[in-house]
């Protein structure tokens, strides 16, 4: 017996020192601003550089709530950079670089109601009475509306104007409130974000949306991370989700997740980051 042992023994040996496969069983899950680059800002090169190592070891995969092109000028070419790229929280969705979904508001609502829904919005617009008035008042997105009472091409000056008056005076939740009672039968969602609009879609296309494409039985663990985790915050639903286990960036500094990454997959993390403004 003790040949077989010393055998076994030797075996295991040889095992541990190999380097160990990629275990896509392991998905590590991105929130983009304030997790893998400061808000609205490009993503250092020492980031993409630990991404990649963190690759080799487990499955990676980005979820954000811009489109498309907005997240490639923040990341450059998310679809191959990341095993599962989400886009518009998953209404648009790549896997190894491949198109596998893409989700719309128009074919989800019906143009009958998506038309009820702006006309009611103008017809609001037009009798609301607040200081200044520019222009886009809704910009249609494919998974959502923006609805702005200002109007999206105002200043820097008249946003923050508008975000003063409307903490006093509540234009957005009074507008808000009132959507919910007429358009209670389009089961939507308002979300009152930035300074100067919110966000009407239907229930459930939040972050969760993209969980549709990971089946269960294909992982063992989902890490989110992300930093909006607060009720409220457009990373809370995917963070509180039974199926993902969440890890929140409080400080909103993409350094902070790359610790944590190194703590829980032993990947090096860099000392700094390079400054956005240097790359």
């Amino acid at each position: 017996g003790v040949v077989a042992s010393s055998d076994a023994t030797s075996a295991l040996l040889t095992l541990l020192a190999a380097p160990m496969g990629k275990n896509a069983r392991m998905l590590a899950l991105f929130d983009v601003d304030g997790t893998l680059t400061e808000p609205r800002k490009v993503v250092s090169p020492e980031t993409l550089d630990f991404l990649k190592a963190l690759r080799d070891k487990i499955a990676i995969g980005v979820v954000g709530g811009s489109d498309l092109v907005k997240q490639k000028e923040q990341l450059g070419d998310s679809p191959t950079l990341f095993d599962w790229c989400f886009a518009e929280n998953g209404l648009l969705a790549h896997k190894d670089g491949a198109l596998i979904g893409q989700t719309s508001l128009v074919s989800h609502l019906g143009e009958a109601s998506l038309k009820r829904l702006i006309n009611w919005v103008l017809a609001y617009f037009a009798n609301l009475d607040i200081p200044v008035k520019r222009g886009t008042f809704v910009e249609f997105r494919q998974g959502m509306l923006n609805v702005s009472p200002i109007g999206r091409n105002c200043s820097r000056e008249e946003r923050n104007d508008f975000e003063k008056f409307d903490l006093e005076n509540k234009v957005r939740e009074t507008m808000v409130a009132k959507m919910r009672v007429e358009f209670a039968d389009l089961n939507l969602t308002y979300s009152i974000g930035g300074q100067i609009s919110f966000d009407v879609f239907p229930k459930g296309w939040d972050k969760t949306f993209c969980l549709q494409y990971l089946p269960e039985a294909d992982f063992d663990e989902i890490h989110f991370f992300g930093d909006k985790t607060f009720v409220g915050g457009n990373d809370y639903e995917i963070f509180t989700h039974p199926r993902t286990i969440g890890h929140s960036i409080h400080d909103a500094d993409p350094l902070t997740t790359l610790k944590m990454l190194k703590e829980l997959f032993g990947v090096p993390c860099p000392a700094a980051l390079t400054p956005p403004e240097s790359h």
